[in-house]
């Protein structure tokens, strides 16, 4: 990413060595493999590279990659905010790689561009937005590309509408997972869940923590409770172990066990500072209509963003094409609960209208 300098200033940090040699912050910048050909050459095309690019004043981290740069750029927009997906990505949607330049961006006070210097005030979604047009419009320029498309998840699904509302013509393609309409809505819908849930099974700790803290609007902590219990109960993805999981997420060429620190830090720090504009997001009203085709792809046993609040956002949504699908054994991360659908429908169903869209 050439066009993209390091910050010098306030986001910059000390040095170390990058893949390519160059000089930058003492973070754990990762590697990751290159694209062999039959012939055992890396393949004509292809790109496999990490970096440290400054975005809105601070360095933040990106990987590309992909078997040929002449195929659609796909940004994925991770939940959270503050939760990094990319291991989840490069264990489970790795064939993505084949059909798009997949772009893995580590959003500001997130994991790898966590930065405990950065300050609350530079926490809010309008600077999130203004990062993702600076990347974007970086990738733009290097590979030749109009539009790209846009891959939202959870948090990253308000994200990526907003950007997609705003932006509409560097957009091919919208697709959204855990895709949030109204914020309050589903989080009102996932504390009557976790409340329910702890009833039926008599757990009494539970019960008293949900009745505590009541039903939303919650404060910062007492969202905190009532994820932890939704969490002990149905898991972060969906029949997977909290060992696996952590596994998954600190392990490969990408990762380290140094990222934990500020994967832990970033879960609570992020979130905290951006909660009370996070509780006001409403699709609904502030993006009643999107200029590009659109996806949901929403799982049926979701408790974090009920299924139901998204729909009630995709039935008033107005676009030139959208499409629903159900992902019948998935919570809350399709991409990795049934990752066979997931990769076939993105590379058969939105590819082509990514394609199309941008011609």
């Amino acid at each position: 990413m050439r066009e993209l300098a390091l910050c010098q200033g306030e986001g910059g940090r000390g040095k170390q060595r990058d893949s390519r040699g160059a000089e930058h912050t003492v973070k754990h910048l990762g590697r990751t493999p290159p694209f062999y050909g039959p012939d055992g050459e890396i393949l004509l095309n292809s790109i496999a590279e990490i970096s440290y690019l400054c975005l809105g004043g601070f360095d933040q981290w990106v990987m590309i990659r992909g078997e040929n740069i002449a195929n659609p750029i796909l940004i994925l927009l991770h939940g959270g905010p503050g939760f990094p997906e990319m291991r989840l990505f490069r264990t489970f949607n790795a064939a993505l790689e084949q059909h798009y330049t997949v772009v893995y961006w580590m959003q500001r006070g997130t994991s790898k561009s966590f930065d405990r210097r950065m300050s609350a005030s530079s926490l809010t979604i309008e600077r999130f937005i203004a990062d993702l047009d600076e990347l974007i419009d970086a990738v733009r320029r290097r590979f030749g590309k109009a539009k790209v498309a846009l891959y939202g998840h959870s948090w990253g699904s308000a994200l990526g509408v907003l950007y997609a509302a705003r932006f509409p013509e560097k957009v091919a393609a919208y697709v959204g997972a855990g895709q949030i309409g109204e914020w309050a809505a589903f989080e009102t819908a996932s504390y009557a869940f976790a409340l329910a849930e702890a009833e039926r099974r008599r757990h009494r700790k539970a019960i008293r923590e949900l009745r505590t803290i009541g039903p939303p609007p919650h404060v910062f902590w007492d969202m905190v409770v009532e994820r932890k219990w939704i969490t002990r109960f149905v898991g972060i993805v969906r029949g997977m172990s909290l060992w696996r999981f952590t596994r998954i997420t600190l392990g490969g060429p990408e990762a380290s066990i140094f990222d934990l620190p500020n994967i832990l830090q970033s879960q609570l720090v992020t979130p905290k500072a951006m909660w009370p504009e996070l509780i006001a997001v409403n699709l609904i009203t502030t993006a009643p209509s999107l200029r590009m085709p659109v996806f949901f792809f929403l799982g049926r046993h979701d408790r974090v963003v009920v299924p139901e609040t998204s729909v009630a956002y995709f039935d008033v949504l107005q676009a030139p094409s959208k499409t629903l699908i159900w992902f019948e054994e998935s919570g809350h991360e399709p991409p990795a609960e049934e990752p066979e659908k997931f990769n076939r429908l993105m590379a058969e169903l939105v590819r082509p209208a990514a394609v199309a869209s941008s011609a």
